[in-house]
Formats: structure tokens, sequence, C-alpha cells
């Protein structure tokens, strides 16, 4: 049993504890954060509270988290796009929708499952049970590459050089308006946005240092493809580097504004290029994965406009 505290904030203040619980636990779902109060495992300054309990800003809030079991997660026999495997690592061409690993709540259906089920036992273990062989994430609705490792030796030295930023990752995406120049450079820190604790943020206060480099492939009259570089690793550092420059991702649902007339599950963005030196040999690797259909429809469609 673990006993995680938060303390409210001015922004806080008049928010319901479960609304507040929601964005402060975002690895669980609101179902799960419901339960937790149910079960009265959540306090406000050490008094058992209900779901609809207003806060005010200083706020102690204490949450009871019971420890996960192993049980809790099990192999699933769902489809991978496999793009390079041996005794080390395995790289997988993630496809839209799927969560890369489960959360308290809600455990099934992940990358995780499915490497269960595809490696058995032999997934490194440093990350914990409901993140076995995972060193790093892609969002749930970016597509492309992601590497998981079978070991911990591989894990660690995976892990070591996305630290040192000296893995090859590209990825692409449709942006909003067309760019007057070719290519360029986002240095801008990223931490949460003050305003919305769900979301992040070019945020120069609190945020960590983050560098995205683009070079713009294609202009099309009202969007563009671009190929993203990344020097640095934070959560949805492309996303919001590219909104904060007036360009977002098309079909974005946190960070862009513009109606999404396309019918598109969430951002149109994708790890095409990884590559690393291998834990074992020592050689350097490098994997790709092609567009998927979507995306090249998409492309289509605005060639055609053109």
């Amino acid at each position: 049993m673990n006993t995680t505290v938060f303390k409210a904030g001015t922004d806080d203040n008049g928010r319901r504890v479960d609304m507040f619980l929601a964005i402060q636990l975002q690895d669980m779902s609101r179902s799960y954060v419901q339960k937790l109060i149910k079960e009265e495992r959540v306090r406000i300054n050490d008094k058992i509270v209900p779901a609809s309990c207003k806060l005010c800003a200083g706020d102690m809030v204490f949450v009871e988290i019971p420890d996960a079991s192993v049980l809790e997660v099990v192999a699933e026999e769902i489809p991978l796009d496999i793009l390079y495997e041996d005794d080390d690592v395995i790289l997988v061409n993630k496809p839209k929708g799927m969560v890369v690993h489960p959360a308290v709540g809600h455990t099934s259906g992940t990358l995780v499952n499915a490497l269960m089920f595809h490696c058995k036992d032999n997934l490194s273990s440093i990350n914990g049970i409901l993140r076995l062989g995972i060193v790093h994430r892609i969002d749930k609705d970016t597509t492309g590459i992601l590497i998981a490792c079978k070991n911990d030796k591989a894990h660690s030295r995976i892990a070591e050089q996305l630290e040192k930023h000296s893995v090859t990752r590209r990825y692409y995406a449709i942006c909003h308006n067309s760019f007057s120049v070719t290519e360029g450079t986002v240095n801008a820190p990223i931490g949460r946005n003050p305003n919305d604790r769900k979301k992040m943020a070019v945020n120069y206060t609190n945020g960590k240092p983050a560098v995205t480099h683009y070079r713009v492939l294609e202009n099309f009259q009202k969007h563009a493809l671009i190929e993203c570089r990344l020097e640095t690793g934070r959560t949805h550092q492309i996303r919001v580097h590219m909104a904060s420059i007036g360009h977002p991702i098309l079909g974005d649902e946190n960070y862009c504004n513009v109606k999404n007339t396309y019918h598109l599950q969430g951002q149109t963005l994708h790890a095409g290029i990884f590559g690393f030196i291998h834990p074992s040999t020592g050689e350097y690797m490098e994997f790709s994965a092609p567009l998927p259909k979507y995306f090249e429809a998409l492309l289509q469609k605005f060639r055609n406009v053109n």
C-alpha cells in the first residue's frame, strides 16, 4: 500500500476532489479514482470525504493506492507489427489507438499485454510489472516505432542512450498552415500547463529544456508535412512545440484549436525512424516504419488540391 499526497493550489480552489485526482493521477482511469474514493482511500486533511467534496487552496489530499498485483496484467494474443527482434530487443510499429503500458484500473489491450504474450518471460523488469520491457513510450494516438527490451542489461544500455539523447528519433507530422521557411529549431522548455494540469505547455518558469528540429518536406495550401528530430524527449514535445509556433498538428485534441474536419482519431504524428547502438554487439542499427495508410491518404488529398 502506497500513500500519495497532493497539495491543492490556488487554481484548485472550489474544485471537486474527484476531478482534482483525475488530473493528478493521469496513469489511472477516472473510474478507478472513483473506486478509491468509494473505498474511503481518499482523505482531505485526514478527513474521509465524498467525491463531490470541494477543495480549498492549501488542502492536503491523501490517497491510499493498493499495490499492483502481478495477476492484474496478463498476456494477451494481440497482433504485433514487428520490425526487428533478437535476444535483447524487439522493435514494433505501434498502431494508432494502442496504449503502451497498463495503468492501474486499466490493464488490458496495451502493448505490454501483447509483448507478454509474444515474448513470454523474456522482458526486462526494471520498470515493474506494469511496464515490462518498456524503456520509453509514445502517445496512444501516435503511431510508429517503439523499442522494448528483453532483459535488464539491454534495458539499462538503451535507457542510458535515451537519457544522453544519443538515439536517432525522427517523427513525421502533418501541421496546420504552410511554412515560409524550409527548416527551423524550437528551443523552449516544457512543463505542466499551470492552467490545465492535464496538458503540457512551453513553461519558462518550471519547464525542462526541450529542443525540436524540424524540416518542411511538403507545403500545401493550408497544411504542411514536416520531419522532426528530437534532441530531448519531453512529454508531448513535438505537439507542444509545433503548436507554440503556430503550426499545431492536425487532429491534435489537446493542443490544436482548429476544428477537426477529417474525422481523425488524435494527432497525425508518426515515429518513423529509430536508431540506436545495439546493447550487446555495439553496432549502430537504424529502422524505419512506413506512414500509416490514413496518413498517406490525407497527404494525397492535400496534393490533389494544390
